[in-house]
């Protein structure tokens, strides 16, 4: 079967369509950086002026949502400005043993088997794949045998898949261990990549990107790959040349006595690659970053997968963020642990934004006094296009307005995330499906729904009750924000289509039960 064939059925197995070197540190970026400081300057100059204070509350609501917005600006400048030159291509050490581990709980075996099909082709070293299946099933057990790879179960489902992976580590002795997700395939190439910048003994591990392949096929899988293509593209780079490039939990090549220093993986959070990272650069490890796609994976497909992801890195990185300030870590490397757990509290300040319209229409409040909208708009909106301009350059191209609308339409998760970290509730592990539901999922989406309902109500009785032009404007942005957020969660609305699943579903032959593997032939 060709590479094209296959691509075509399983979107891992074609060619990436990804460049994780575009974008960043560009001239663009260069001729924009002295256009948005004067403007930043010229806003915030404007804004901060005594008689542009409203009600006060409202106003000092609205300048904390500006200034937190305005560090990330910053974070996120100071961060891309950084970029490291890839690694040249060289030949590993074939001498050098590499355990793979890939941990498996429930996913179903035709995403498992192209990934440790793969692993066992990696070129650069002496290989042994073994397969972590917390599921404990006699189909997975016997795929890994057909595909030449070691099989690995435990008692018992303790700390998740931190808790499958140290397990594993004290029955595998390689000094390097690669950790791939059970969805990812990798590349034959992924070792030579990585493995040579494990030359220079301070290193702890070797990232690379986390590619969603199924971006292609539309949908939500393609907006939650622009969010993911921003991070792993200029923000993962400039980490790198910064010295704080941290582990992302799946394909990854770790040393094992870095990961022994440590204890392993952390099993008390729900990010336990983070906050293995914040524990390794606090040991004095330093970490690298490879800007080439290594590995394909298969990202979310329904907004139940998306939302769950997300509630897990929310909850799990504000609650590293404590760690990290605890840490005895390098002062640029800390603020680049501070700045990633940070963006996980921006969906206050969008919570922010869309009440300032609902309390003005309802109660006459407003947080700028003295000024009408065209004097606002006047002020801002350059500095607003400055700021979406960085990203997008940056970003090469593949940050998308359906990324940013799928994130707002999720701002929820962010407020949730907040009171649960500081509650210090750690949660549930729940893996992300690797199938994405057909029917729609509306309950997904209710606090989305519920807010796009109060804006569009508010607005709709503003407008018949006073036509004012401050009532018309406010009910303009209440109208602005529903939009957008209707744009993200339009996909838990419709019912997806399986372009491919459904005719090859009818052409697979039928899966023995697990039960029936168990007793063996008759």
């Amino acid at each position: 079967m060709s590479g094209a064939t296959e691509g075509r059925r399983d979107p891992r197995l074609g060619p990436p369509a990804w460049d994780a070197a575009a974008g960043g540190a560009t001239r663009g970026m260069k001729l924009l950086l002295p256009l948005a400081v004067p403007l930043a300057l010229w806003y915030f100059g404007w804004l901060l002026q005594p008689e542009r204070v409203g009600q006060p509350e409202l106003f000092g609501l609205l300048v904390a949502a500006e200034i937190f917005n305005l560090v990330q600006a910053c974070g996120f400048w100071w961060t891309v400005a950084a970029s490291r030159r890839p690694p040249d291509a060289q030949a590993g050490n074939v001498n050098a043993p590499v355990d793979v581990l890939i941990p498996v709980y429930d996913e179903p075996i035709d995403i498992v088997e192209p990934t440790v099909a793969a692993a066992t082709r990696m070129r650069g070293a002496a290989v042994k794949v073994h397969v972590l299946d917390d599921g404990d099933r006699a189909s997975v057990r016997l795929m890994a045998e057909r595909c030449g790879a070691g099989y690995v179960c435990r008692a018992s489902n303790s700390g998740a898949k931190a808790g499958n992976i140290n397990h594993a580590l004290q029955r595998t002795s390689a000094p390097y261990v690669v950790v791939l997700d059970c969805d990812h395939v990798p590349r034959p190439q992924f070792l030579e990549r990585t493995l040579p910048l494990m030359a220079d003994e301070r290193v702890a591990f070797v990232q690379t990107p986390q590619y969603y392949a199924n971006w292609r096929r539309g949908g939500i899988s393609a907006a939650a790959w622009a969010q993911q293509a921003l991070f792993f593209g200029a923000i993962a780079r400039g980490k790198d040349a910064r010295g704080a490039m941290f582990c992302c939990g799946t394909n990854v090549l770790l040393r094992r006595t870095a990961l022994m220093s440590v204890g392993g993986f952390p099993t008390g959070s729900l990010t336990e690659d983070f906050e293995l990272s914040v524990h390794l650069h606090e040991r004095g490890w330093t970490s690298r970053y490879v800007a080439e796609v290594l590995a394909q994976g298969l990202g979310p497909e329904d907004m139940s997968s998306y939302v769950s992801q997300q509630q897990r890195w929310a909850r799990g990185c504000l609650g590293g963020a404590a760690t990290a300030l605890r840490a005895r870590l390098p002062l640029r490397v800390k603020a680049q642990y501070l700045l990633s757990s940070m963006y996980f509290l921006s969906g206050w300040t969008l919570l922010a934004y869309m009440s300032f319209p609902i309390v003005r229409i309802l109660t006459g409040a407003q947080p700028i006094a003295a000024a009408s909208a065209d004097q606002f708009l006047f002020h801002f909106a350059p500095y607003f296009v400055a700021a979406l301009g960085a990203v997008t350059i940056a970003g090469g191209g593949s940050y998308t307005f359906a990324g940013f609308s799928l994130a707002a339409a999720n701002f929820w998760i962010h407020l949730r995330a907040t009171a649960l970290a500081l509650l210090r509730r750690r949660g549930r592990f729940v893996v992300t499906p690797k199938r994405g539901a057909l029917q729609r999922q509306p309950r997904a989406v209710l606090p989305g729904l519920a807010v796009i309902a109060v804006m569009v109500g508010v607005a709709t009785y503003g407008i018949v009750g006073d036509r004012s032009p401050s009532t018309l404007n406010n009910a303009a942005f209440a109208v602005l924000h529903a939009t957008v957020l209707g744009f993200g969660i339009r996909y838990a609305l419709t019912r997806r289509r399986d372009a491919d699943g459904e005719r090859e579903a009818a052409r697979r032959p039928r899966q023995v039960p697990d039960a029936e593997l168990a007793k063996g032939p008759a």
